[in-house]
C-alpha cells in the first residue's frame, strides 16, 4: 500500500490517510480483507505520529471502510455496505464530472463521450463486463 503525504497541501495528514485508504478500497486496490499495516508500522513508515494514523484507522472504521480487531488486525471490509457505496459512487461521480467538463472544454459532444466510453467497454475483460449494468 503506497500512500503520499503532502505536508504543504494544509489538509490534516489523517484526513489524507483516510482519503487515499478509501480510494484504495473503493477502487479494489485494497480488495475486502486485505490487511492494512499496524499504526505503529505505518507511522514509522510515512514518519508521523502513531496518534495520527490511529485517528485515521478510527474514522475509517467509523465509516465502514475497515473494522478492527484486537489481535487480528485492521482489515477492509466487504463494499457492500452502505458507506463504502457512497464513497465509490463519490468517485466515480468525482471522475465523471471531470471528464464531462474537460470533454466540454475540448469540444466534444456528450454523444461523443458516451461512444468512447462504449468503445473502452467493448475493450473490457469478461469478468469486467460483468459488473458493468446499462
Amino acid at each position: 500500500m503506497r500512500l503520499h503525504l503532502s505536508l504543504r497541501s494544509g489538509v490534516p495528514i489523517y484526513v489524507q490517510l483516510v482519503t487515499q485508504i478509501k480510494q484504495l478500497a473503493a477502487s479494489g486496490r485494497l480488495p475486502v480483507g486485505t490487511e492494512l499495516p499496524t499504526i505503529r508500522a505505518l507511522a514509522e513508515q510515512l514518519l508521523i505520529n502513531p496518534n495520527t494514523v490511529a485517528r485515521a484507522y478510527r474514522e475509517l472504521e467509523q465509516s465502514g471502510i475497515v473494522t478492527s480487531r484486537r489481535g487480528l488486525g485492521t482489515r477492509v471490509t466487504d463494499r457492500g455496505s452502505p458507506l463504502a457505496q457512497r464513497e465509490r459512487a463519490r468517485i466515480l461521480d468525482d471522475r465523471v464530472q471531470a471528464l464531462v467538463t474537460e470533454a466540454a472544454r475540448l469540444g466534444f459532444s456528450f454523444e461523443d463521450v458516451v461512444e468512447l466510453i462504449r468503445k473502452h467497454r467493448g475493450k473490457m475483460l469478461p469478468e469486467q463486463k460483468e459488473s458493468v449494468h446499462e
